[in-house]
């Protein structure tokens, strides 16, 4: 039987993400001379150095120590699993679940994944995190996330995914445009109109490689930050926006109406994907949600619901 316990890993794992002994004692609301010790009789316990401790300046993690965290990280995770499926004779799903979503698509896409863990899994914590296209990724491969929902643009290494499914990017018209009278708009007959432009990422990039790949420099007459400012922005006549997500009705806020239309030459779909670390096993409670998420992909996707809503 292993002489050392989860309480000394957790410990270990807590010091080696904070990188200081006083760091991890003030997450863990322990104190350092707690974490000390536990770090020494670890470190007794298997017979090697697994830190070293430079006064004032943290802990460095020896080659061992850099092996011991990612092989304790797994182990504790699976001690958190056992303990959540024991307490329910593995018969249902219990436990927190931590789902990322891109800032513009939680609004269609996660309210049913919270109603279905609401009435399918009542015993699983969902919590929801809503951020960017570039921070999300970069939580997931801190174990900040067990999944998240994003665009499979500008994707970092270390991850995998599902596909969900593509939306095409568009251009959002003022009502009674000109162009609006078209069933699809060309980019260059939008080369001389304001654009409004989105300009977090990825949708800035996606956009302005669409007009470079068509040859065209679009007149930028103003920037936001805000999904539903910048289609409120279009409605009020102040420019047209190049967008990918699309929202079921096409009216803002304001209840002012906007007209979407296809463009050419036509965009690479843009993939909405759940992803997930490369490498590591998913919970069970991860694992379900992505199953229910790809065999319900239709009904997650906002074209799918516009059609069976008869929308046009």
């Amino acid at each position: 039987m292993a002489a050392y316990t989860l309480k000394q890993l957790a410990y270990f794992v807590a010091v080696a993400d904070a990188g200081s002994i006083s760091g991890a004692a003030a997450s863990l609301h322990v104190t350092p001379t707690a974490v000390a010790s536990a770090m020494t009789d670890l470190e007794r316990v298997l017979q090697t150095q697994l830190m070293v401790r430079r006064k004032a300046h943290g802990v460095a993690l020896t080659p061992t120590g850099a092996f011991l965290h990612e092989r304790a990280r797994t182990l504790l995770r699976d001690a958190d699993e056992l303990e959540f499926a024991a307490a329910s004779g593995g018969t249902e799903l219990a436990g927190p679940l931590v789902l990322g979503c891109y800032v513009t698509i939680a609004p269609t896409i996660v309210p049913m994944l919270m109603e279905w863990i609401a009435t399918q899994h009542p015993k699983v914590e969902l919590t929801v995190v809503t951020g960017s296209q570039a921070e999300l990724p970069q939580r997931l491969l801190a174990g900040a996330l067990d999944l998240a929902i994003g665009y499979d643009i500008a994707l970092p290494d270390g991850l995998e995914s599902v596909l969900l499914y593509r939306t095409p990017a568009y251009v959002l018209l003022p009502d009674g445009h000109p162009l609006a009278a078209h069933d699809v708009v060309p980019l260059h007959a939008l080369a001389d109109e304001p654009q409004i432009l989105l300009d977090i990422p990825p949708a800035a990039q996606h956009t302005l490689l669409l007009f470079e790949r068509a040859g065209i420099t679009p007149r930028i007459a103003r920037r936001t930050s805000d999904f539903e400012l910048t289609r409120s922005l279009v409605a009020r006549g102040f420019g047209y926006a190049i967008l990918i997500q699309r929202p079921t009705v096409d009216r803002t806020y304001e209840g002012l109406p906007v007209v979407v239309r296809e463009i050419t030459p036509a965009s690479p779909s843009g993939g909405v994907r759940m992803l997930w670390p490369r490498g590591v096993r998913l919970s069970d409670r991860a694992a379900a949600m992505v199953t229910f998420a790809t065999e319900h992909a239709h009904d997650l996707d906002p074209r799918m619901r516009r059609q069976a809503l008869d929308l046009p």
